[in-house]
């Protein structure tokens, strides 16, 4: 008799509990965790995997995926850390705090206190941190080092030749340097007005901030003037008190109560930001807000509001080889693990901004009869990524660095590198580059240059071109570059 009725009672409990989870998803962790089938938080992935072959591969959504707590962090900011009690309406239990998303297209200001980043952070913890916490403990990635010889004036980028072989499609990701976020150089001001004139003439199609990226773009916003103070404390300082930022180099102090973060960005820093935010409905990450003045075919206007695959869908193979890794990626991405790449194309003199339909387009297509090698250059986007603690948003940021093909002529192994990849390189990869418009004057001159390197012994008769092991720079990319600074 007890054997059957403790049959009955489990077959009405298996019953019941099957129909919870089909019908109610926010009872269905509970239940799940009553039989042991627990849904774990998701540790996150250190760079996402080369690919996955297509019959592997299997749609799903990430609703229930989110990146590791930097919750825990709060106990080394001196911000009290609220109970996992249900107290004065948070909830705190970890079986709970993730039905409890902050609505992605709502400001945090005016969420409810008991709603919840997806770093775990409730809208209380971020009250309580205030304006400007310490972002080194709450993210993991400490705070650069200041830079004693650093001299604006002089200041060159540092020599980024992110050339592969064999050359395949990938994100080719590697651990940022923390030093290294944000470098400032010596065309900082000319390209901080040049920026500016492109804001003037196209507006939101450089610079947009959507509903719901608020905290987002406060935080970005704060991080950026953090780094900036503690890697060139001779040029950017902060008044707490006042809440001003003052910047020497253009001689500006911005009162950051009255100007919106992306602005305070885009006035001081010339780079491009992209947030990307998670839907709380999905889980998969949107464009939510940025600054984009140095895109080649496209701007903030275009993609604003996308999802990652629908953002990259001109690259050749995203869809195959690199979509549902890169939607895992994000969707696990931990804040202490930023990343950094660098991706090239080589162009007629220094295009910083090109949208769709720019003139400037009109050179990719055709090969100038008398175009000059020193109208030719490397253009690199030296690019990180990395996720805010508090909001959750991954931040994409990224500025494009122009460089003269002549300066290969002096670094080892380069020329022949970039040669064999001009030469070999899959014929959709080099198309989406857009090199064939040089190709006839610097394929001659990277011969030129690799014949000079071997005749000097700089480089063997015989070696094979393959990804240097100083990549993304060159052996003896330093020495160059010290020199080149003056120091």
């Amino acid at each position: 008799m007890v054997y059957n009725l403790a049959w009955l009672l489990l077959a009405a409990f298996l019953s019941t509990s099957t129909f919870l989870i089909i019908t109610q998803r926010g009872k269905r962790n509970t239940v799940l965790q009553r039989l042991h089938i627990s849904r774990r938080r998701v540790s996150g992935a250190k760079t996402p995997p080369r690919s996955l072959s297509p019959d592997k591969k299997k749609a799903s959504d990430y609703l229930d995926t989110f990146p590791p707590s930097r919750r825990p962090a709060l106990t080394s900011t001196g911000v009290a850390v609220i109970s996992d009690k249900q107290d004065d309406g948070i909830v705190a239990s970890p079986s709970d705090w993730m039905h409890h998303m902050v609505p992605w297209e709502m400001s945090y200001q005016a969420a409810d206190d008991s709603s919840y980043t997806p770093c775990e952070f409730s809208i209380k913890d971020i009250k309580a941190l205030g304006d400007f916490p310490d972002y080194s403990l709450l993210s993991g990635v400490p705070l650069p080092k200041p830079y004693a010889h650093f001299d604006i004036q002089k200041a060159k980028p540092r020599p980024y030749r992110p050339f592969r072989w064999p050359y395949h499609q990938t994100m080719s990701l590697n651990k940022m340097e923390p030093d290294w976020w944000l470098e400032l150089e010596s065309t900082y001001e000319e390209r901080i007005k040049q920026r500016q004139k492109i804001l003037d003439e196209h507006g939101s199609a450089v610079l947009q901030a959507l509903p719901g990226s608020e905290l987002s773009c406060k935080e970005l916003m704060e991080m950026v003037l953090q780094f900036l103070c503690a890697r060139y404390p001779q040029y950017f300082s902060l008044d707490l008190e006042e809440m001003v930022f003052h910047n020497t180099i253009l001689d500006t102090t911005t009162a950051l109560k009255l100007t919106p973060p992306l602005h305070v960005l885009f006035n001081n820093v010339p780079e491009d930001f992209a947030i990307m935010l998670r839907n709380d409905e999905t889980g998969f990450y949107h464009f939510r807000a940025g600054i984009i003045c140095s895109a080649l075919g496209w701007n903030v206007e275009s993609k604003i509001g996308l999802r990652l695959h629908e953002i990259h869908a001109p690259i050749p193979d995203y869809k195959e080889k690199m979509q549902l890794s890169m939607d895992r990626y994000f969707a696990k991405k931990p804040t202490d693990k930023p990343i950094q790449r660098g991706s090239w194309g080589l162009e007629v003199d220094e295009p910083l901004y090109m949208p769709p339909g720019d003139p400037h387009e009109q050179l990719r297509e055709t090969q100038l009869d008398k175009l000059e090698l020193s109208r030719c250059h490397l253009r690199v986007d030296w690019q990180t990524l990395r996720r805010m603690p508090l909001s959750g948003g991954v931040v994409f940021n990224f500025k494009a660095l122009f460089t003269p093909v002549e300066e290969f002529r002096t670094e080892p192994f380069v020329p022949a590198l970039v040669l064999k990849v001009l030469n070999e390189g899959k014929e959709s990869l080099m198309k989406y580059k857009n090199t064939w418009h040089v190709e006839h004057v610097v394929k001659p001159a990277l011969e030129r240059f690799h014949k000079e390197q071997v005749e000097k012994g700089i480089v063997p008769e015989d070696w094979k071109p393959e990804t240097l092991k100083e990549s993304p720079l060159f052996p003896g990319w330093e020495e160059k570059w010290r020199q080149q600074q003056g120091f």
